[in-house]
């Protein structure tokens, strides 16, 4: 007698970088991503990109530090920006529909945050973090407040937005 057991491939790579699983699901789903990046740089473009094969599924990463950039690269309301301010789950909403759109990618992730050790105001404390996800049908925001210094709380954002990424593919997984 023999016992199977069907594991998904969600549940294969556990233990492995949420970018190489991130980009196990987005491969063998066939989807595409792009990110709209201010407080992180770059950093979750970099850690997609460092896994092998990540031309298939990762387009761009557009780093919009500034409102300009914001506004000119990603379609954010300047209106918005001047009432909200950059740090706001209206902003990265905006951003990560921007990219999706601009992009015309399956997915989008954004990020906007203040990493410190200034940027402070009083409602909006050095760490406080916004991220999205943007997908068909799908539009999801949360928010952090990490404690760290500049690079932890940029770290802590990156893995955050991976994370976030990897709990909408399992539950693709789920669903197929």
């Amino acid at each position: 007698m023999s016992l199977t057991t069907s594991l998904t491939t969600s549940e294969l790579l556990r233990g492995k970088p949420l970018e190489e699983q991130a980009g196990a699901l987005l491969s063998l789903h066939r989807l595409t991503i792009a990110l709209a990046e201010s407080c992180t740089g770059g950093l979750i473009g970099h850690r997609l990109t460092n896994v092998s094969g990540s031309s298939s599924y990762f387009i761009a990463s557009i780093v919009a530090y500034a409102y300009e950039a914001k506004e000119g690269l990603l379609g954010v309301p300047h209106d918005l920006l001047l009432s909200e301010g950059a740090i706001s789950e209206a902003v990265v909403l905006a951003m990560a529909r921007g990219v999706r759109q601009t992009l015309q990618v399956d997915i989008s992730l954004a990020v906007t945050g203040i990493a410190g050790p200034g940027g402070a105001t009083p409602n909006k404390p050095v760490g406080l973090t916004y991220i999205a996800l943007v997908a068909p049908g799908v539009e999801r925001v949360q928010r952090h407040v990490w404690s760290g210094d500049r690079i932890s709380n940029k770290e802590q954002s990156a893995e955050a937005a991976l994370r976030l990424l990897m709990d909408y593919l399992e539950e693709l997984e789920r669903a197929v």
